[in-house]
């Protein structure tokens, strides 16, 4: 059994003979049993609340993605109402983006972005999605000024290396791998994922993006969460079910399910 811990199906795109519903299925046929469609602002929260509503095997977050934050009125109380569903088990996806926000003033937006999120996630007892690009430090610095429980959260589709993998196990985090672990200049990823505890890791699409080799370069769907499993198994000469076993307990375990 595996999950997708990470996709967009409101991003999907599809051709004329394919659909949201054919690309669950084809999933759900190699054994992928559960989805969590993650938000990236306002609008697309509601979005995916109402897309995802009538599958029992899809789970839903609430949350700004950093680059998509604007200062607009009333968006706490907006994003704490949206949170606040019963399908709703994550915060975010939130963090910090220094790639693109270069600008000080912007970086402090995102952080006081990323600050409330925390506070919401604990608050409401549901653990954080985090995206974080050239922005360790200040990604951690803030993580580890603000009292958090025992799980708070997960570090998505990580490009670190595996000392910044073990100061986020150290607060508590999950580690999760996308499709990127399979390149070929992905070797600090890769060792990353070969020397954490397989009881902190995570495996996702972030579907549409970043299909997993050799879909590389092709649009992505979940149904390749089982290629990027696939590919951990093969690389920690683990069994592909004990892979695919454990990283799906972790999911439900974090995210309460």
């Amino acid at each position: 059994m595996w999950v997708d811990s990470h996709c967009h199906l409101s991003q999907l795109k599809f051709n004329n003979d394919d659909n949201l519903d054919a690309a669950l299925s084809r999933a759900r046929d190699l054994k992928v049993k559960a989805f969590l469609c993650i938000a990236t602002d306002i609008e697309n929260t509601q979005q995916i609340q109402t897309l995802c509503r009538d599958y029992e095997d899809v789970w839903t977050s609430a949350g700004i993605h950093p680059l998509n934050f604007q200062n607009e009125e009333n968006w706490q109380q907006q994003l704490n109402q949206l949170a606040e569903s019963a399908d709703c088990v994550a915060i975010g996806e939130t963090g910090l983006d220094f790639y693109y926000a270069t600008d000080k003033g912007q970086q402090q937006c995102q952080i006081e972005a990323f600050s409330y999120h925390i506070e919401l996630s604990k608050k409401l007892k549901k653990p954080l999605i985090i995206h974080t690009r050239d922005a360790r430090d200040a990604t951690l610095e803030l993580l580890k000024s603000s009292n958090l429980p025992e799980k708070p959260g997960v570090i998505h589709c990580f490009t670190e290396d595996l000392e910044t993998a073990k100061a986020f196990v150290d607060l508590g985090f999950y580690i999760s791998f996308s499709g990127i672990v399979t390149f070929k200049n992905a070797q600090p990823i890769q060792n990353a994922m070969k020397n954490l505890p397989l009881e902190r890791i995570l495996i996702e699409t972030d579907s549409p993006y970043l299909a997993p080799v050799p879909v590389r370069g092709k649009p992505n769907f979940p149904e390749n969460v089982v290629k990027v499993g696939e590919f951990i198994a093969q690389q920690r000469k683990l069994p592909i079910d004990q892979v695919a076993e454990i990283t799906s307990k972790n999911f439900y375990s974090l995210f309460n399910i």
